[in-house]
């Protein structure tokens, strides 16, 4: 390989490594602050572009312990304690949208595993959903779309089945993905 081509690579990909450090967004990943009800700081959360989907970390602290469903939802705003700016989940087809992993009519893409946070009110989660992309153009819903995505942590789990967001309850965490 050409030295030169080799350097540039590097160097792009050390720019990359320190955008992401600095909480910028690169062309294949996009990190935010998690927020609780009370604006302050509890984690971070990273959402990589995979070629068939996107790969999201979650580090996590001062939650209440125990299992709490996790969904992509549709507005990258956070800005109220209830975080229902953020709007409904993430959903690509027409119509309103059919919750739950388990369910075999399901079409929402904003599904998600349940989390678990430990006693200690930590966690820390890499999740992977088909059921959506970072950017546009891969036949999938984009998290990063003209108004961003947020992803929402509720304080109960998600059942996998009943409408329209599987019992997980209120929205305790929030972070704007864009």
């Amino acid at each position: 390989m050409n030295k030169a081509l080799l350097l540039a690579a590097l160097g792009m990909t050390l720019a990359s490594s320190v955008a992401l450090a600095q909480g910028q967004p690169t062309p294949d990943r996009v990190q935010a602050d998690l927020k609780a009800a009370s604006g302050q700081s509890t984690g971070t959360v990273t959402a990589t572009a995979a070629p068939k989907g996107v790969l999201l970390r979650i580090e996590a602290r001062g939650l209440p312990p125990g299992w709490h469903g996790a969904h992509f939802h549709e507005k990258a705003d956070c800005s109220d304690s209830a975080f229902t700016r953020s709007g409904g989940h993430v959903h690509g087809g027409g119509g309103k949208p059919v919750h739950g992993l388990l369910n075999p009519q399901a079409d929402d893409s904003g599904d998600l595993p349940n989390i678990f946070v430990g006693q200690d009110g930590t966690a820390t989660v890499e999740l992977y959903s088909t059921l959506v992309a970072l950017r546009d153009g891969a036949g999938r819903p984009a998290l990063l779309d003209t108004d961003g995505s947020a992803l929402v942590i509720h304080a109960n789990p998600d059942d996998y089945s009943s409408q329209p967001i599987g019992g997980a309850g209120a929205r305790i965490a929030c972070a704007e993905l864009r």
